[in-house]
């Protein structure tokens, strides 16, 4: 990179991404529960959490994220364990980190990382190659050598660039995960620097998951990264990138517009409809959710997760589709 712009072409279809965002931007400000709503905040930010983390093979599912969070016994690897509070503890601390600070990016890395990496909190000592999920060689990270000038060319460069804030975030999370510059937990610090970059662009980003639609499109998120690297110039990922904060702004509205305006009435009109149903049945699915309270299948999805979250049911895998128990009460083991 060396001083100049990284490698990508603005396209028209970015432009109307962040038209796009920022129009919804507005929306979601004006109903404002995202702010107010401290429930709504901690559900966003434990989808935030077991999506990123997802991503990288954490195991833990969301309802297992947020037992760990609220403090319960969970049967998990300790390693995942430590991963979720690792990563809910620099969450938390997103308001006092520098976007444009190297030493702020190792806190943030080392904070992730603490207990699990021998090089936690400092740049990689060793060339390190990055490879997809069956072992295949995607590329080679930056020497070691070139790294730390490297990073601080590119946090410069956001910093000091005209390209709006959305694109910019884009292309520092490519170029992060480009330039592999620790040993481990690149995709997870890359991630969490993209949402602290909008965030200061916009407070409601903070609490934004938009992590947990990018490990939806977990594929495609790779897909992106790898047709990048091909081109040699991030244009691919900054367009998936965008159309992912969009999906998140769009979810948070939906939900949002149902913590509003006497609909509050309705969320739980709903979970009394999926109370009953569940007296009468082992578990309930999206399909059951969509006929009993007449919503789409995103919406229907929606609920179920938030319900999840809530610690009101858990969900499990029955024939290739997700199912949804009763929790129960007299356990704390999950």
């Amino acid at each position: 990179m060396r001083n100049q712009k990284p490698p990508f072409e603005i396209t028209n279809q970015m432009i109307d991404y962040v038209a796009e965002i920022a129009e919804l931007v507005g929306k979601l400000s004006a109903v404002a529960s995202l702010y107010a709503n401290p429930m709504l905040r901690r559900s966003n930010r434990i989808r935030t959490i077991h999506g990123s983390l997802a991503i990288e093979q954490n195991t833990l599912s969301l309802e297992q994220v947020t037992a760990v969070l609220n403090g319960k016994h969970v049967l998990a690897p300790p390693k995942d364990i430590a991963e979720v509070k690792n990563a809910y503890e620099i969450y938390e601390r997103l308001d006092e980190l520098d976007p444009y600070s190297v030493d702020d990016l190792l806190t943030a890395h080392g904070i992730m990382t603490r207990g699990l990496v021998e090089e936690s909190g400092i740049f990689r000592t060793r060339p390190v190659g990055v490879v997809d999920s069956e072992g295949h060689v995607l590329h080679f990270g930056t020497l070691p050598q070139y790294v730390p000038d490297l990073v601080m060319e590119l946090l410069d460069w956001v910093k000091t660039s005209e390209v709006h804030m959305l694109i910019r975030s884009c292309v520092f999370h490519y170029e992060l995960e480009l330039i592999h510059p620790f040993a481990d937990g690149n995709g997870r610090v890359g991630r969490l620097w993209h949402t602290l970059l909008l965030s200061k662009w916009n407070p409601a980003f903070a609490w934004l998951p938009v992590e947990s639609i990018i490990h939806d499109r977990q594929q495609e998120y790779y897909d992106a990264i790898n047709a990048s690297n091909d081109a040699g110039e991030s244009t691919v990922f900054i367009e998936f990138m965008l159309s992912a904060i969009k999906a998140s702004l769009m979810d948070a509205i939906n939900a949002s517009d149902e913590m509003s305006d006497g609909k509050v009435d309705k969320a739980t009109l709903r979970w009394n409809k999926i109370q009953e149903y569940l007296k009468t049945h082992d578990y309930i699915m999206n399909a059951d959710v969509r006929e009993l309270c007449g919503v789409s299948a995103a919406t229907a999805n929606r609920i179920l997760n938030g319900l999840v979250v809530d610690g009101r049911v858990r969900k499990q895998r029955i024939g290739g589709h997700w199912a949804y128990f009763n929790l129960l009460k007299k356990e704390d083991i999950i």
